[in-house]
């Protein structure tokens, strides 16, 4: 197991823009009234040992990938009380005066030993053993267990879903369905750990230094007069970059047909369209159509992304239906 202390992870808080800066309130409230127990009958120089480990794989899978170390690292470094926090504490009328001032001067002093981020693992096998005072260990609690289930859990939907990829590549498109905004950057963050090769979710690149990537939407091409208006717009702004969504309308009968006309055009200004996104309808089929339409146009070398609620059954589906597809969303 990797050890990690607080000395040899300082160098890594993200770029001084840590997002768990304000969240030591973050917790359960009887871990707070057992800390203050704990301070009250003189155990603050009591070490102890708080193993964290699960007990069932999802979804009858056969492993689960760690992730979310660095985030937690991330929250014990920066963990502190703010007097806003005390005064909040304080209000409740539940804690002594000499629990809010340990509170005041809290600074984790423990160690904290894991298995690498990204490592598989199985249920009732000790994962994360946090070696501190019994308050420390007892106060990070709640936030440890928030952190890395959460992130091991979409961790492990990202690692089965490229899985059933097989080999083809997978981006995180989740941003819009996330648990919140913080949530959002979590499960970023854990989708590139389980194998995604990059995030639409610009925050969690610029935080975590994951690749950022992505097309336009069906508003892109509502909001001109024709799909081909649209196409060609986009292709003029993103000349290097062009991916068009082509299922606005009718997939096969406009939307191919007018990637291929604006691809022709962007050839002859020494460019190329890097491909299209089928996000409707039955995968399988149009985007075995779309291959055969793009490759008798001279197309070949223009990738198909496929979204719209997909998941490792369903592309797993789609592989065994022979649908043409080389990148997944």
């Amino acid at each position: 197991m990797e050890r990690r202390t607080q000395k040899n992870e300082e160098k890594g808080v993200i770029n001084n823009r840590s997002v768990w800066s304000r969240w030591s309130l973050l917790t359960d409230l009887y871990q707070l009234t057992m800390a203050g127990g704990y301070v009250e009958e003189g155990k603050t120089d009591q070490w102890a040992n708080f193993d964290y480990f699960f007990r069932n794989i999802p979804d009858d899978g056969g492993y689960c990938v760690l992730a979310g170390l660095e985030d937690l690292i991330d929250y014990i470094v920066n963990m502190k009380f703010t007097q806003q926090d005390l005064s909040y504490l304080e209000e409740l009328g539940l804690f002594s005066t000499k629990f809010l001032n340990y509170l005041e001067n809290f600074k984790f002093s423990g160690d904290v030993w894991a298995l690498p981020e990204g490592s598989l693992v199985f249920p009732y096998e000790p994962l994360i053993r946090v070696t501190a005072p019994l308050p420390e260990a007892q106060i990070i609690e709640t936030t440890l267990l928030n952190i890395m289930n959460f992130q091991t859990l979409i961790a492990t939907k990202a690692a089965r879903i490229c899985w059933a990829a097989n080999g083809d590549p997978v981006i995180d498109f989740g941003l819009r369905r996330a648990h919140g905004p913080h949530g959002a950057l979590m499960a970023s963050r854990a989708a590139y750990i389980g194998g995604v090769q990059a995030t639409s979710n610009v925050l969690a690149g610029e935080l975590y230094g994951m690749p950022v990537k992505g097309t336009h939407a069906h508003s892109w091409v509502e909001s001109f007069p024709t799909e081909l208006d649209a196409f060609r717009a986009y292709a003029r702004v993103y000349p290097d970059s062009c991916v068009l969504l082509v299922d606005t309308y009718d997939t096969l009968k406009s939307g191919v047909p007018n990637a291929i006309r604006v691809g022709r055009e962007l050839a002859k200004k020494g460019h190329r369209l890097k491909g299209i996104r089928l996000d409707s309808g039955d995968l399988a089929y149009l985007s075995k159509e779309a291959r055969r339409i793009l490759d008798e146009a001279g197309f070949k070398d223009v990738i198909i992304i496929a979204s719209s609620d997909l998941d490792e059954w369903l592309i797993e589906s789609l592989k065994r239906q022979g649908a043409k597809i080389d990148l997944w969303g």
